[in-house]
């Protein structure tokens, strides 16, 4: 109860007049008056303006903050913390750590490289890089002149960069010669010169190796303080690529701002003199999640690598070592951890980490269970969902209320989430069914749209379409509400909804690794899906072979090198079968979601629409799959 009551969550409810057990119905029903009091609470510095929320046709079309004006870099870097603002550690043990006094002199020096490149408002700048204290200097360097960013894993392959980066034109590449993971090298300077030859808008590649001598001649430079519109975009990430290239999210940067101020400051209850420690690639948009947490006067710990390398105490090492206050992890993790069968608790003090935060993909009711039996009994289990798409949360954790094993706790607050069946009906009383998670009001951090999507076709299509009567954000999320108990109902995960794949919490697109397939002429076509498996997903390819020709060994060894090669080490299917025949529409289009239903045990939807519904159960039957 003491801890509770000492959460900015319950001082954010006083402050608004509202007990904290209504703070979220408060939030949804009064969104003008919450999301405006998120701001001052949270000390987001700029001119807010008067029109906090401008109601549009529909959700689509609302507009938050429309005559806001501020700059990232003021907000990032106006911490004081009592430590780093960020420390950095590889998998050889060095540790770098840099200053909030050197941040800021680094962030001005690199801001004046870019404007001497040219950079202007609204120019992308790149990044195929680790995660490390460069890609966050250039980050805030390059948003503090109006520029927005976007990065890459440095373990993607060539054409998934370039599948990314070349839609966006960016005129400024920051690049690196090499990872080191599990304690292996891997040079990237072919892959490199590859992806610098593919993106012609290039002006200047900068190596972070050689990123103190490009910024060297401009230290000094204050950091800019322009103020930019609340929707200049910040970042673009990027989907999965289910039906081609990857679609670009382009993020607005006050909406992305303030999602995140929020998750830090009321649900992960972090704030100056915090340490954060998120694992995470520049890949995945937790990366993005991370760094906002300067925005608290926290420091931002970078680990590079692998989290089992040297050994697999290697996270935990680091909680003692630098005092961190939250750690960040996906839920294969902890599940990798019971099954070896560690007790960090027995090793480790552990006594500065109160949040331990899981993503990425469903943590299950084991996993909860090894937590607070052998790592710490009185951390904050924060289970949390969102998505790239929205680059926050869903649903997640609420530092007020009970942990129950195997679920999400809450909404998180100005997110009217609701889970519905195929005919828009809610499921709320009836917990336990499976539906599509939804949020039926505008939130400031839906994207401003796809790049180069000008109609905005794709970007309704992809969230606004899955029910033409009703106004609503439908995400791809099967989920569904838990038995109130204590509190409010809590939510479960089970998966992706479309042909997502979501493998160890990294999505993928189907289409990323057909496309590879292609390139064998011995298979006539082929389907991706995601099969749930040991508390996880796994990748499974199916291949139709032309006549004539037969699924070797050896062909199979083929294919995963190259999909390892072009795309990344997670694409890498776990199992690949060859079939007689592929589900397909009266329309010929392969039918990912049939299969996906039918191997994992849900209902197949719409088989009337199917050519050939005896091929989805003559692959479903496979013994394989069992």
């Amino acid at each position: 109860a003491e801890r509770i009551a000492q959460t900015d969550y319950v001082r954010f409810a006083r402050t608004a007049g509202i007990e904290p057990s209504e703070l979220h119905r408060w939030s949804v029903t009064h969104p003008a008056e919450f999301w405006s009091r998120v701001w001052d609470f949270a000390d987001i510095r700029g001119d807010k303006g008067d029109a906090v929320l401008q109601r549009g046709a529909t959700i689509r079309d609302d507009r938050y903050f429309s005559d806001a004006r501020l700059n990232l870099a003021t907000n990032l870097l106006g911490g004081f913390g009592p430590g780093p603002a960020i420390v950095a550690h590889d998998e050889r043990g060095d540790r770098r750590s840099i200053s909030w006094d050197e941040l800021r002199i680094q962030v001005g020096a690199c801001a004046a490289a870019l404007r001497a490149d040219g950079v202007q408002p609204l120019d992308r700048v790149v990044a195929f890089v680790p995660h490390g204290i460069e890609a966050i200097v250039a980050m805030i360097a390059t948003v503090s002149i109006g520029a927005t960013f976007s990065t890459a894993s440095p373990d993607f392959g060539t054409q998934g960069v370039l599948d990314r980066f070349e839609q966006i034109s960016p005129v400024v590449l920051f690049g690196c010669s090499g990872y080191s993971y599990g304690g292996k090298w891997f040079d990237t300077t072919e892959r490199l010169r590859d992806i610098a030859a593919g993106l012609p808008t290039v002006r200047r590649t900068v190596l972070v190796e050689e990123f103190q001598t490009y910024i060297k001649l401009h230290r000094g430079s204050a950091v800019p303080d322009d103020l930019y519109p609340y929707d200049q975009p910040w970042y673009v990430l990027y989907s999965s690529g289910t039906t081609g290239k990857p679609k670009c999210f382009v993020h607005r940067a006050g909406g992305v701002l303030i999602q995140h101020r929020k998750e830090h400051l009321l649900h992960c209850d972090m704030g100056a003199g915090d340490v954060a420690l998120y694992f995470t690639t520049t890949g995945w948009m937790m990366w993005n999640w991370l760094v906002s947490a300067l925005a608290t006067g926290a420091t931002v710990v970078c680990v590079n690598g692998s989290p089992f390398f040297p050994s697999p105490n290697r996270l935990f090492d680091l909680v003692d070592q630098e005092g961190v206050t939250l750690l960040g992890v996906g839920a294969k993790f902890i599940d990798s951890l019971r099954k070896e069968g560690l007790r960090p608790k027995d090793t480790h003090d552990l006594l500065s980490l109160r949040t331990l935060c899981s993503t990425g993909s469903p943590l299950a009711a084991e996993g909860f269970a090894y937590v607070y039996d052998a790592i710490k009994t009185d951390v904050h289990l924060a289970s949390i969902s969102g998505g790239t798409d929205l680059c926050a949360s869903f649903v997640g954790c609420n530092p007020t209320a009970p942990v129950h094993a195997g679920e999400i706790q809450d909404q998180m607050l100005g997110m009217a989430v609701d889970i519905w069946d195929d005919n828009g009906q809610s499921l709320r009383d009836q917990p336990g069914a499976r539906g599509e998670l939804v949020c039926t009001q505008s939130f400031p951090s839906m994207p401003i749209g796809f790049w180069g999507d000008d109609d905005s076709a794709k970007y309704s299509a992809a969230y606004f379409e899955r029910f033409p009567t009703a106004d609503a954000w439908a995400h791809g999320d099967f989920a569904a509400f838990t038995q109130a108990q204590d509190g409010p109902p809590g939510f479960v995960i089970h998966g992706r909804s479309d042909a997502t794949l979501n493998p160890g919490g990294v999505r993928i697109g189907t289409a990323e690794i057909t496309r590879q397939v292609e390139h064998d002429p011995t298979i006539a076509e082929s389907l991706v899906f995601g099969q749930e498996w040991d508390d996880d997903t796994r990748i499974v390819l199916l291949v139709r072979m032309v006549a004539g020709h037969k699924l070797t060994d050896d062909a199979v060894a083929d294919l995963k090198r190259r999909i390892r090669s072009n795309c990344s080490p997670r694409h890498v299917p776990a199992l690949v079968l060859a079939v007689d025949d592929l589900p397909r529409t009266r329309s010929g289009k392969l039918t990912e979601l049939a299969v996906a239903d039918a191997v994992n045990g849900r209902e197949v939807r719409n088989t009337e629409a199917m050519a050939n519904p005896e091929a989805l159960w003559a692959i479903a039957s496979r013994p394989e799959l069992h």
